[in-house]
């Protein structure tokens, strides 16, 4: 391509490319650029807004925005022959982006909100990868542990040729399987598995076709282990799965964007000076359209209101308690005292080293408005937020439906399961401490036996991973601090199958510090997303502002 520029447009332009193509002027003064393949997605956008500029395009240009383009794309796409599963327009069009850019070499983030059947779509391009490729190389799907054996499933109910290994055992057992990976299609390993096992990958030399990382967001810090590891794998195309590519902050996407395309949002450092303080600590409207040009052609997100048309509707319900006597007494209180232990120890070593701290009184807080036995023993008085719970739950059932009860404390549930055995209402509990081969035990014994009202889950257990489309209510117990959980939470049952309404009631404690997250949860969600075209910036770590204003 070539562009002739004729008025004073120029200088924005040459601006703009020169920072976010990662090119100098001395390389335009040559005449010819020599870009990656990624660039020239980025350069398409630039031009799309350029007047009175004469833009020349070649043909191979043109192809390769044209592949990757999903508003070019239609129905008329042709899904892989052995894939056990009649895919929706929506996948179809997923299964193609997946595929065009594997062709050129690019890596990309499946966004698609959750229930969306981004699983399906990845599978579509293995399958179609192996029915196209005489000599093929393996694929490698880095997942949380819980999730190991939901890939495994899936695999066998969507796929009937593909050859997989579960990586599991003892160190001897894991040597023995990744020795003999070339001998399968996929090989599924957990997050904490693959860090342990990265020197017998490299020992071994693997190369792998494709990198999958599911629930992405497990290296959405580029500082852990298992961020450094995923990333030394060696694969032609890297994936990432998520429906929450950004939960807190920029850094997020851009470790996210360091695994699928080493080297394409920069360096971190250049990163944060170019986009990331002037979004975050300024809000900078057009260092925010201009990253998003940037991301978005390696970003496909589509949500459920807009490709779900029959997907029942879903209701959001905020609930108000009123603390009365003792609990409001412990809580006022603790209040006062925990606003004290704050200043004192923000003043004595300041607000960052303070944070450990901070949380620990915040957390007591939340923990009284859930009930003050959680930590004060011998608590006999009551709980407005219990007793509001138990009533909701017993009219629910008396209704005809099934609820999933969440709550981010698990020792909550100790309080619970007393309560419900009182009015002898049968329930499931999943923790963390649940093992896998029960989780999914559990699942599909509460989604087929109506004995069985309430699910108790713990926020960070049954966040990912779960289809429990039997229940048709959600009570989120007490509120996390990051919405994007407790969104993942409901989409448990507000998924594809979901054939009832579903009710989602959120217990909020007036005048107390859940109210507070409440308001801050509502003000972060409006800015969250808009990389991904639905919002309009992004959310970022609590500030010192924010975090004393939940001491009010």
């Amino acid at each position: 391509s070539f562009i002739e520029l004729e008025n004073n447009e120029d200088l924005e332009f040459m601006n703009n490319i020169t920072e976010s193509l990662d090119i100098d002027y001395k390389e335009l003064e040559k005449g010819t650029l020599k870009l990656p393949i990624y660039r020239s997605l980025y350069l398409d956008k630039l031009l799309e807004n350029l007047k009175n500029v004469n833009v020349n395009k070649d043909e191979q240009y043109k192809k390769i925005i044209k592949d990757i383009d999903i508003d070019e794309l239609n129905d008329d796409i042709l899904v892989p022959k052995s894939l056990n599963a009649n895919l929706r327009l929506y996948q179809k069009i997923g299964f193609k982006w997946l595929k065009s850019l594997d062709e050129y070499n690019l890596g990309g983030i499946l966004a698609d909100d959750m229930g969306l059947g981004k699983t399906v779509q990845l599978l579509a391009l293995i399958l179609d990868y192996k029915e196209n490729n005489k000599d093929t190389k393996p694929t490698i799907v880095v997942t949380p542990s819980s999730l190991t054996l939901n890939w495994q499933s899936e695999i066998s109910k969507f796929t009937s040729n593909l050859k997989v290994q579960v990586i599991h055992g003892n160190v001897e057992d894991r040597e023995k399987q990744i020795n003999e990976i070339n001998n399968y299609d996929v090989i599924i390993t957990s997050y904490d598995l693959l860090k342990r096992d990265i020197d017998l990958y490299k020992k071994k030399n693997i190369e792998f076709q494709y990198i999958i990382a599911d629930e992405a967001q497990y290296i959405k810090n580029n500082n852990t282990k298992n961020s450094k590891a995923i990333k030394e794998i060696n694969a032609k195309t890297r994936f990432a799965l998520t429906g929450t590519p950004i939960e807190n902050s920029l850094s997020e996407l851009w470790s996210i964007f360091d695994f699928i395309m080493p080297g394409y949002l920069f360096s971190y450092r250049k990163f944060k000076q170019i986009y990331e303080l002037p979004i975050i600590k300024e809000n900078d409207v057009f260092i925010t359209n201009r990253l998003k040009k940037l991301i978005s052609p390696f970003i496909l997100r589509r949500i459920k209101k807009d490709v779900l048309t029959e997907l029942p509707d879903k209701t959001i319900t905020v609930l108000n308690n009123e603390m009365s006597g003792e609990q409001l007494d412990v809580y006022m209180s603790y209040l006062a005292q925990a606003k004290q232990e704050v200043l004192v120890e923000i003043k004595n070593r300041g607000f960052e080293a303070s944070q450990m701290k901070i949380l620990a009184l915040l957390m007591r807080l939340r923990q009284i408005c859930c009930h003050p036995s959680l930590f004060i023993e011998n608590y006999e008085g009551e709980s407005s937020k219990l007793n509001q719970c138990m009533q909701i739950t017993k009219d629910a059932i008396e209704g005809g439906h099934k609820i999933l009860l969440f709550s981010g404390y698990t020792s909550m549930f100790n309080i619970l399961e007393q309560e419900l055995k009182k009015e002898r209402i049968e329930y499931f509990k999943l923790t963390g401490q649940t093992k896998v081969p029960e989780r999914i035990k559990l699942v599909d014994e509460f989604n087929q036996n109506d004995n069985i009202k309430v699910f108790l889950i713990s926020l960070k257990a049954g966040g990912t991973g779960l289809n429990l489309t039997g229940a048709d209510m959600v009570i989120h117990y007490d509120p996390w601090w990051n919405i994007s959980a407790e969104n993942q939470a409901t989409d448990r049952t507000y998924r594809i199958g979901q054939k009832k309404n579903v009710q989602v009631y959120k217990l909020i404690t007036k005048n107390s510090i859940e109210e507070r997250i409440y308001e801050l949860q509502q003000k972060k969600e409006k800015l969250i997303d808009n990389m991904l075209s639905t919002k309009e910036t992004f959310v970022n770590k609590l500030s010192k502002e924010e975090i004393m204003e939940l001491f009010k």
